[in-house]
């Protein structure tokens, strides 16, 4: 019962109930939740495997016996392709986020607490600030070469500058706070100061910045796939299927617009939920959510 309790008093349980009151953001979770599913039994649920080719059936329309979405160019079954491509998506989606975040939080603490190395920190930062995201992704990964962890470094590179920036005010706004000054009047050491104290107040701002770039970060690993410069053919992955796709537009536009469809419906999930839990971390807007359900009652 004391666990039933504390888990009731949680801010995650709290998180949950303000999203469900968000039907955009619930609907996101739901459809990302189906993604991970798919991404957990993608060799169970799919019919055939990745590159399993049947070259009689090459461009055979969607509908085609046995293979409902129908097949590529190689006489691959796009379905089976489309969820296995999942698994590579959330990889290439989700693992920069997290490094990301983790790199840039104990940067961002470091940058607010100390002056002098966060005018170095924050320099840096500002050099790759120069850069439009895009355009210095394909810097990266064109420099360090094509493939999934050339891929990953890039994303990580192209995400650090915005999240130490954001991590770095939320620290100088609670570096401010009466609170830090009695701890450090105290003699708490330093690093107890930044990673027990200030990260549990910083962590919010890195997680919300991360749930609403999880979108773009898709659709950019996406078309760094498409261009060549990351996953690499034979993978299953959507962006190296729509590039494939391209060369057959006009005769079986079903080889790029299947992929691309569901690249879509998992950026609008990501966004949804993103946007949710923005917003569910914002009292205001959390306010005016609770206010909104109870009208509706």
């Amino acid at each position: 019962m004391r666990l039933i309790s504390i888990l009731s008093n949680s801010k995650a349980y709290e998180l949950l109930r303000t999203l469900q009151r968000d039907k955009s953001a619930w609907t996101g979770l739901w459809l990302l939740i189906v993604f991970g599913i798919i991404v957990l039994f993608a060799p169970i649920i799919a019919p055939y495997g990745p590159n399993e080719a049947i070259p009689s059936l090459r461009l055979a329309p969607p509908g085609t016996p046995g293979h409902l979405l129908g097949l590529d160019h190689q006489g691959r079954d796009i379905l089976s392709r489309i969820i296995h491509g999942t698994r590579l998506t959330v990889i290439t989606a989700v693992t920069p986020v997290v490094i990301g975040a983790l790199v840039a939080l104990p940067l961002g603490l470091l940058a607010a607490w100390y002056e002098r190395l966060g005018v170095l920190i924050l320099r840096t930062m500002d050099v790759l600030f120069a850069f439009p995201m895009a355009l210095l992704a394909i810097l990266v990964t064109s420099s360090l070469g094509a493939g999934i962890i050339n891929l990953l470094i890039s994303l990580v590179i192209v995400l650090l500058p915005y999240y130490v920036r954001i991590v770095h005010q939320a620290a100088a706004s609670q570096k401010a706070l009466p609170y830090i000054e009695a701890l450090r009047v105290s003699g708490t050491p330093v690093r107890t100061i930044l990673f027990v104290e200030l990260l549990p107040n910083v962590a919010p701002a890195a997680i919300v910045y991360g749930a609403t770039v999880l979108g773009s970060i898709v659709v950019t690993a996406a078309g760094l796939s498409f261009l060549g410069l990351g996953v690499q053919p034979p993978l299953a992955e959507w962006g190296v299927m729509i590039s494939e796709g391209r060369n057959v537009i006009f005769i079986a536009p079903h080889v790029a617009a299947l992929p691309g469809a569901a690249l879509t419906l998992f950026v609008i999930a990501c966004n949804l939920l993103g946007d949710g839990i923005r917003d569910a971390l914002d009292p205001r807007a959390r306010a005016t959510l609770s206010y909104q359900a109870n009208l509706s009652k």
